[in-house]
This record gives C-alpha cells, structure tokens and sequence, in this order.
C-alpha cells in the first residue's frame, strides 16, 4: 500500500510540475494582435468579400459574385496574404488601438 500512495504522489507531483512548466512556456502557433492589416485580393468567397471591390463595381461587403474575383478583398493581418495561394496585397493599413 505504501508503494501505491508513493506511486500516485509521485505522478501528482510530475504532472504538476509539468504543467507549470508549460503555462510558463509562451504559445508559439498563435500570434500577437496584428498592428497593421492588409487588403487581400483575390481571396474572397462569394458573397463573403470586406467592403467595396478595388475596381469599384460596388461598395459593400459581401457583395462578390463569385470567389477569389482580383477586384474583391478580405482584411488580412500584415504578412499573410502572401501566404494564401492566389493573394496579392491591394493596400496596408494600421490596426485600431
């Protein structure tokens, strides 16, 4: 029995010391808040585009005939529209304080 309570106290202590460990550790897949925002083109859904088209056929969001038309945009944080096959940066801008 003595070998059981020492087993079991033994893994609490672990785990705990474990997941101190990992609350301490900074999270590296998410990113800060974004500073500045870009305009992607060329990667809206239809229907689900930010704003008015870049040719200026309409001035709303949501208003995309079809996807991933060049004249539409999304809102992007700075630095990943270059990573989304078919997206070109339109315009950057700075984020809301």
């Amino acid at each position: 029995m003595s070998n059981n309570k020492s087993l079991v106290s033994s893994t609490v202590a672990s785990i705990l010391l474990l997941s101190g460990a990992l609350a301490s550790t900074p999270a590296q897949a998410v990113p800060d808040q974004p500073t500045f925002w870009e305009k992607c083109a060329g990667v809206a859904k239809a229907g689900m585009n930010d704003c008015g088209a870049l040719d200026g056929k309409h001035r709303c969001s949501g208003q995309a005939k079809r996807d991933n038309a060049d004249n539409e945009w999304v809102y992007t944080p700075k630095g990943t529209c270059a990573k989304i096959t078919g997206g070109r940066v339109a315009k950057i801008k700075p984020a809301k304080s």
